[in-house]
């Protein structure tokens, strides 16, 4: 009666089954993937997986509809107070064409059963990488002077410039802690509005969200433990959009070492209304069968 031939149905429902069944195995891989980055969004977790039987457009309206959506909290406590010392901003507009070019710093806060704790992060802007941080009970200068020397220690220096990029904070103008970067040479830069330091105000946002909100932490010492998870995953595990092919830090900073300084990608860093940066920027698209830099494509950071 329908003019529907009971082949056609019968393949039908053949395809619904396999559908089905592969489906079943995706929500197993997803789950797997919601344990080690439980803030990782729907459209990140489609990228990430790269499932063959379903597009993606489909796969995020079964997971919402499943109940993957990630729900974002927004912070409201201030974390630095504004400095009378001034330096100025070097890094708007700058091209930034290699690792340990330009570190960016930053403080953020996490509440755990009625207390206040602080996490400082230094990141490297070309790479994405966390390369340090330290977690306090406080806001005193001391956990960025820990931080700082453990990011010194990593990394060798003697042949590089390198630009510290932070707000105005008391943490990042204390004599100790400025000392720390002249004494090494390091070039002091400092921004004004959250915006001149936005690399380093994501990375807070994605570890806590992405991360620690997601995890079962009671105390001080379950903190430090999960955020040095956190860390390893977000260097080493999570895809970054805005990176080559997705890769991760550590893997983009490896695959950097192989390349000489004129085939590596360019970061533009433009601030809010240079449209001119922000018009001739795009982000780099790796292409795996080709050299990772055979069109020396600029990338971008706002």
């Amino acid at each position: 009666m329908l003019g529907l031939s009971k082949q056609a149905v019968h393949n039908y429902a053949k395809q619904q089954e396999q559908f089905n069944n592969q489906l079943s195995d995706l929500i197993v891989q997803v789950d797997e993937l919601r344990k080690e980055h439980p803030g990782c969004g729907v459209e990140k977790m489609y990228k990430t997986l790269s499932p063959e039987f379903i597009g993606r457009d489909k796969f995020i309206e079964i997971f919402m509809s499943l109940g993957y959506r990630v729900k974002k909290v927004k912070n409201y406590i201030r974390t630095t107070i504004p400095s009378h010392l001034k330096y100025p901003n070097l890094i708007e507009g700058m091209f930034v064409t290699r690792p340990n070019q330009v570190w960016q710093s930053d403080i953020t806060y996490i509440y755990i059963n009625g207390k206040f704790y602080y996490i400082v992060f230094i990141i490297d802007v070309y790479t994405r990488e966390i390369i340090s941080y330290n977690v306090s009970n406080n806001m005193r200068k001391e956990a960025n002077v820990i931080a700082l020397n453990k990011a010194i220690k990593s990394r060798d220096l003697s042949k590089q410039e390198l630009i510290h990029h932070s707000d105005r904070g008391s943490q990042y103008t204390s004599t100790e802690y400025l000392d720390i970067l002249k004494k090494n040479n390091i070039q002091i830069s400092m921004g004004i509005k959250a915006q001149d330091n936005a690399f380093a105000e994501r990375i807070n946002g994605i570890i806590k969200n992405e991360y620690l909100k997601h995890w079962i932490i009671n105390d001080f010492n379950e903190l430090k433990t999960k955020l040095k998870k956190a860390v390893n995953h977000y260097n080493n595990k999570r895809i970054h959009n805005s990176l080559p092919n997705k890769l991760t830090p550590n893997k983009f900073r490896n695959i950097l070492l192989t390349l000489s300084d004129q085939k590596r990608p360019k970061v533009i860093i433009y601030t809010e209304g240079n449209d001119k940066l922000k018009e001739a920027s795009s982000f780099f698209e790796f292409r795996p069968k080709e050299n990772l830099l055979a069109h020396n494509c600029p990338m971008v950071i706002n």
